[in-house]
């Protein structure tokens, strides 16, 4: 199981590096540029089918308990190692990652997105997955800081080359936004390795904080959850995202809202929880202010664009719901509660599967009507999407229904977990206030209701199809292929959330008791 595992984390550099050389004549189909598409669909592909027979192997009767470790010693200067290792908080995402890139691959063999060539779309497609994957399954914290940077070059060079207007400002903007808060991320990295004298991260959980003062984790905290909270992307700090979606291309925006965004929060959970539990004491309420803050703001923001005459975009509007989401996530983690914990991760991944999901369909219909302008697509009949594309109408009225929460589907149970959590915070945190951040968080949940209905209405609702209009197509083939396993998890998160919670909570309990239980 640990070759499976690293074979998991270096398999996609290897993709990506055999990506740039020629084609073998008799693998090139029709044109290389085919047989580099195929390429990453194969590669992705056996990523998936390892990652799956991962987690079949995995011992369900010990979920907290790391396996299928590998720790073999690096930088001996430094005691810098190659830990590798997955539990039940580290599972779940490594597997959302390897989906979502096949996915991604898959939809992209037959819709590429327009720009340069297809091999460096598949290389950097697979650096991203290989640096994603590294970083839910390191156990160093350099470690840790070099995978979540591995990612940001191809993110960049996949929204600046293939994406769509305004993409050079968009791609330097979440460059910069997230480079920033690295470089404050690593002092606190340094900071926490060499006050406890190890940078590993089973040792410090273990540890529980006890070998370092409530000073150095006050600033470790500060500085380690500031790069966290960019990437998260925790309001204020959140106004990259929504250009950057925006700009990105369809796969793009499904990898970036589905994968990247996990690695903040999971941070959080992996490292600052556990390491710097007096520090995470200190800075909850305040987590916990921007959190909500987050929701409400996010809610309204997206409600400000679908309102009719403001000319919102589509994209733009499920990228800021993505901030009211995460809300919900970095709730759940600041009432250091297994609860709210509990309810963090589990709304990680059905963030991952809905939004992915939504981005997914709002780049089919901007294929399909030239534009994601919902003033455009809700013109005088309206995109009317039940009528000209039921299918697609469907699925998207599904997607959003799953984001908004309703009960049964994924999308529901993190939110829930998250604000009981609240109403019973962590000792030492001042309940009056957490129930207020409750009470915000639960106005939230029906602003999101409410935008998402109205995109719904503007969208799928409208009258017929005028006459000598040319019939758009609905859900073809490749894309049904892409979008059914997003829908057949969502369902089944949502109706039997133990699959999911029997895996997190045996973990979630024994890093938040310091790795005694």
């Amino acid at each position: 199981m640990q070759f499976l595992l690293v074979a998991i984390v270096a398999g996609p550099l290897l993709g990506a590096a055999a990506a740039l050389l020629p084609a073998p004549p008799g693998l090139k189909g029709k044109s290389p540029d085919q047989a580099v598409l195929r390429h990453g669909v194969v590669v992705t592909g056996v990523i998936l089918l390892a990652a799956i027979v991962l987690a079949l192997g995995f011992d369900h009767d010990r979920p907290s308990m790391m396996q299928a470790t590998t720790d073999v010693s690096w930088i001996r200067a430094l005691d810098v190692r190659i830990h590798l290792g997955v539990d039940g908080i580290s599972l779940p995402l490594l597997v959302l990652t390897a989906l979502l890139s096949f996915l991604c691959a898959l939809y992209s063999y037959f819709k590429m997105p327009a720009g340069p060539s297809p091999k460096a779309f598949v290389a950097l497609l697979l650096v991203l997955e290989s640096g994603t994957l590294a970083t839910f399954a390191v156990l160093d914290l350099i470690l840790f800081f070099l995978a979540f940077e591995t990612v940001l070059i191809p993110m960049y060079f996949l929204i600046a080359r293939w994406g769509g207007e305004g993409r050079q400002a968009a791609a330097w903007k979440f460059i910069l936004y997230t480079l920033l808060g690295s470089v404050v991320m690593l002092l606190g990295l340094l900071l926490v390795g060499v006050k406890a004298g190890t940078f590993d991260m089973v040792a410090l959980a273990a540890d529980n904080g006890r070998g370092l003062t409530t000073s150095v984790q006050v600033i470790a905290v500060l500085a380690i959850g500031l790069g966290l909270a960019v990437k998260t992307p925790m309001w204020p700090l959140h106004s990259w995202l929504p250009d950057a979606h925006t700009a990105a291309p369809t796969v793009g925006s499904v990898l970036l809202a589905g994968v990247l965004l996990k690695m903040g929060t999971y941070g959080f959970v992996r490292i600052l929880l556990p390491v710097a539990p007096d520090g995470m004491r200190t800075f909850a309420p305040y987590l916990a202010a921007f959190a909500v803050a987050g929701i409400i703001y996010g809610s309204l923001a997206c409600l400000a664009l679908v309102r009719p005459g403001s000319k919102g975009d589509l994209k733009r509007l499920i990228a800021y719901s993505s901030v009211g989401h995460m809300g919900f996530v970095l709730l759940g983690i600041a009432t250091m509660t297994p609860t709210g914990v509990n309810g963090a991760l589990f709304a990680n991944v059905a963030h991952g599967l809905v939004t992915g999901l939504l981005f997914f369909l709002v780049g089919a219909v901007k294929d399909r009507y030239g534009t994601a302008d919902l003033d455009t697509l809700a013109g005088a009949t309206g995109a009317a999407l039940y009528g000209r594309a039921p299918r697609l109408g469907a699925l998207l009225a599904f997607a959003a229904v799953a984001s908004l929460g309703l009960p049964g589907l994924a999308g529901f149970w993190g939110e829930m977990l998250a604000l009981f959590g609240a109403f019973e915070p962590a000792e030492g945190l001042s309940r009056p206030a957490f129930l207020t951040f409750m009470a915000i968080g639960a106005f939230g949940t029906l602003l999101t209701a409410a935008y998402l209905l109205l995109v719904v209405r503007r969208v799928c609702m409208g009258g017929p199809r005028p006459a000598g209009e040319t019939p758009i197509a609905d859900v073809q083939g490749y894309e049904f292929a892409a979008w059914t396993p997003l829908v057949a998890l969502t369902v089944l998160a949502g109706l039997w959330p133990a699959v999911l919670l029997g895996l997190t909570d045996p973990a979630v309990q024994k890093l938040l008791a310091g790795g005694t239980r």
